[in-house]
């Protein structure tokens, strides 16, 4: 066959990411916080987007639409502020003479020009003199919700008590190692002898080293294990008796709720050994916990639901979470107006283009959190009227195609976006959860609302009677809950709660003692 060369037209459609979708893709996934910061980026770079006046949503929250006062109105207001002028003038010219002193102000902070205006404030008394510094107009520029408190590290703690301490020129270097050593949590992880090794001493001076910045604070610093650490605060407390020094080599058992074999080793009675571990749950294992300075996020919830009088439910979005974008076509027109060469008109249209696509998108964002709200309230009506026992499985692809949009869609509207609801602040995507199949073939059980239950079975057993996985899966399975003993186990361990044996233990002891 002859191989030639010939041009064919062909049709095809391909879906096209430009970066105006790609922008209403990652605004539909951003939190509150994320938003507005996006937002204020993209007013620096462009000069027609301004956000809405509050001052004038004000006046029509207030329903005076923004009206200016009637001159009668205008001409009281003007003779009652002079009425009030003149009597301050009166007590201040009263006061003056009875204290024989004046109320001038020594601080001049409008001063303007010359040498005077370049003094902020003249300071009289305790031979002073004058000080030069920022004027009155400049220091209210500052803005002090901008200014952070500095942060102190754990390094930096240890450090300024290291320095006071009387200790040789190798033990100071070796102890400035070991405390660059510690771990987040302010335990000893490496070997002496490894450190010993690396700085070329003997691991007596490694060890020298460590008994002092173990004395420093928070106590339990510089522990080498979770015994060590819990020792070090009992000494300091005068609790480290023989019988808690045992308890504490066998954090195993205590873990285990194994009293029996606690009081054999401790040589104590129950009564003593759950007040020694009431002292041990005082106790911080994580010395270093105070110095982690991890940034909390505040949580600004994007939904608002609350309940209607005639028993429904109402959705409204946080307008604090959606702040109003708007396109100054004054300034557009003002630029426009202007002639200038091609480059800065091809700015201007381009910065036009770009705010207008992005008051639609924020326009769209909203309108799509509202729909997929508006869609999971209607699903999970039975949660909000009689709470989490009535929580049904539902899943993104439910709410999807009752909307009519794609399933990626509600999974970004909900990441990281929280409704407010007269049972809490929850994440959205707490509303998703698995099924697990009921028995006889009625509707399925939601995987949050069965541990729910698990939950409150277990808070409710007694000290004769604690229940088994086994057991808690029969009384499901009367409930209509088909579940396996497995998943019982799975969800409990999840819950960080402990087994049947474990739980009888703890409990019998408590009841022995009172």
């Amino acid at each position: 066959m002859a191989v030639s060369v010939k041009l064919q037209a062909r049709q095809t459609q391909n879906l096209a990411m430009t970066p105006q979708l790609v922008q209403s893709i990652k605004l539909l996934q951003m939190n509150s916080i994320e938003l507005l910061q996006h937002i204020e980026q993209e007013m620096e770079k462009n000069p027609l987007l301004e956000l809405a006046d509050e001052s004038a949503t004000d006046y029509v929250r207030s329903g005076e639409q923004g009206r200016e006062a009637p001159p009668e109105a205008s001409s009281e207001k003007k003779q009652d502020s002079a009425g009030v002028s003149d009597e301050l003038d009166t007590s201040r010219q009263a006061l003056e003479e009875k204290l024989d002193s004046n109320f001038e102000n020594e601080f001049d902070g409008d001063r303007s020009g010359g040498e005077e205006g370049s003094e902020a404030f003249h300071t009289t008394g305790g031979g002073l003199g004058s000080s030069s510094g920022p004027s009155m107009a400049s220091a209210e520029a500052y803005n002090l919700e901008e200014f952070t408190a500095g942060t102190v590290t754990l390094r930096d703690h240890l450090n300024e008590q290291l320095a006071v301490m009387k200790l040789s020129a190798v033990e100071r270097l070796v102890a400035g190692e070991l405390i660059d050593s510690l771990d987040e949590d302010g335990y000893m992880r490496r070997e002496t002898g490894e450190i010993a090794l690396q700085l070329g001493v003997p691991e007596e001076t490694v060890l020298t080293a460590l008994a002092h910045v173990q004395q420093l604070e928070p106590t339990g610093i510089g522990a080498r294990d979770l015994s060590e650490c819990l020792s070090m605060q009992l000494k300091e407390r005068d609790r480290f008796d023989p019988a808690m020094a045992c308890l504490i080599s066998n954090l195993d058992l205590l873990a285990r709720r194994d009293f029996n074999q606690l009081r054999k080793l401790c040589q104590v009675d129950l009564e003593d050994i759950m007040q020694m571990m009431e002292e041990i749950r005082l106790l911080d294992p994580r010395p270093a916990r105070a110095f982690d300075h991890t940034p909390v996020q505040t949580v600004i919830p994007d939904v608002f639901v609350s309940e209607r009088p005639d028993g429904g439910f109402a959705v409204e979005l946080n307008p604090d979470a959606l702040p109003r974008v708007l396109v100054n076509q004054t300034y557009q027109a003002v630029l426009s107006r202007k002639n200038g060469d091609k480059r800065e008109k091809a700015f201007i249209t381009d910065c036009l283009q770009n705010a207008n696509w992005l008051v639609r998108s924020l326009e769209q964002r909203a309108q799509t959190i509202l729909k997929v709200m508006t869609e999971v309230v209607r699903q999970q009506d039975g949660f909000f009227a009689f709470g989490i026992r009535h929580l049904k499985p539902m899943s993104l692809k439910q709410v999807a195609d009752a909307i009519g949009v794609h399933e990626s869609t509600v999974s970004r509207v909900t990441s990281n976006k929280y409704v407010l609801t007269n049972r809490g602040l929850f994440e959205l995507k707490f509303f998703f959860t698995a099924a697990i199949q009921a028995t006889g073939g009625d509707e399925s059980h939601s995987a949050e609302s069965v541990r729910h239950e698990i939950r409150r079975l277990i808070e409710g057993e007694k000290a004769d009677k604690v229940l088994s996985d086994d057991t808690i899966v029969d009384i499901l399975n009367k409930q209509g809950v088909d579940i396996a003993r497995r998943t019982v186990a799975k969800y409990r361990e999840a819950m960080n709660i402990p087994s049947s044996v474990q739980r009888r233990r703890e409990k019998r002891a408590a009841l022995a003692i009172s």
